[in-house]
């Protein structure tokens, strides 16, 4: 273990991408869940990243439906993917959006709905391309090893952008994720404050979907703020701890899977499963005590 703990701190360590971004989305994911964790939906945070999945996998077929067995000419297909993730995350939070606006049904069931049949929508647009399912489902399993740094530092630059969003306005996001009601006694525009949160979660979610996989994504999102919430008494300790848990799965699942030539995204969320258990625990011990 040693020996491998050298290795990952090397200079020139040739994983050293897929450490930088484990560490960004371990720190910078959390953050950005403990907003669904403050407005109960916490299942959006399992829905997006596979709606995204979807928009991946209609990137890698569409040459398929298109007629082109080989592809589509002069287009590049990292770009098409990235655009299929991001723009099918920004479209399913415009749309939740727009019928939580109007009112009726249940957002949960919404969202369960649009989970179910975005996965159905993967399965049968990779029937047809095997070469598109073997790639989808690498990037399912979290398989972040081959990394450009252009995609390390536009996943950087997405979170930073996000977190500094969140950072600027958390009052008023706050407000509307954990009172709406107060919000809008407050003369608060919560419509279109949901509407940017939305955005905003969106947007990463995309990003991260690409360059690290759904599994990832959705677990560093929602398992470290949840995490945090047994353990915190205030809303700054919720932040602290949730990114603090974050870095540490990241970083400790990085080197076991390393160490055991394991994929990185299963050990860091059975990693977070193990800490979530153990919060558990720490919290049963503390009504005892």
């Amino acid at each position: 273990m040693n020996e491998t703990l050298r290795e990952i701190f090397a200079s020139d360590f040739l994983l050293r991408n897929s450490l930088y971004l484990s560490l960004v989305v371990g720190l910078g994911c959390p953050l950005i869940g403990i907003f669904l964790v403050l407005r109960r939906l916490v299942f959006l945070g399992v829905a997006l990243p596979q709606i995204s999945a979807t928009g991946v996998a209609l990137a890698l077929s569409v040459h398929v439906l298109a007629g082109h067995e080989t592809g589509l000419h002069n287009v590049d297909p990292h770009n098409l993917a990235m655009a299929g993730s991001v723009g099918f995350a920004l479209l399913a939070v415009i749309g939740w959006a727009a019928m939580d606006r109007r009112g009726g049904g249940i957002a949960e069931g919404r969202i369960g709905a649009s989970y179910v049949i975005a996965t159905a929508a993967s399965i049968l647009l990779l029937a047809k391309c095997p070469q598109a399912e073997q790639s989808w489902l690498s990037l399912f399993k979290g398989e972040i090893i081959a990394l450009s740094s252009i995609d390390l530092v536009m996943t950087a630059v997405v979170i930073t952008i996000a977190l500094a969003a969140l950072f600027i306005f958390r009052r008023d996001f706050l407000l509307v994720s954990a009172d709406p009601e107060m919000a809008l006694s407050l003369g608060k525009r919560v419509t279109l404050w949901n509407v940017a949160l939305y955005l905003i979660i969106g947007a990463t979610m995309g990003v991260v979907v690409l360059c690290a996989g759904p599994l990832i994504a959705f677990g560093f999102m929602l398992i470290p703020p949840l995490i945090a919430h047994r353990l915190s008494s205030n809303l700054r300790q919720l932040a602290v701890i949730a990114s603090i848990v974050g870095v540490f799965a990241a970083l400790t699942g990085f080197v076991i899977a390393y160490h055991w030539d394991l994929p990185v995204g299963p050990t860091d969320v059975a990693l977070l499963g193990v800490l979530y258990l153990m919060s558990i625990g720490v919290k049963l011990l503390r009504r005892q005590g």
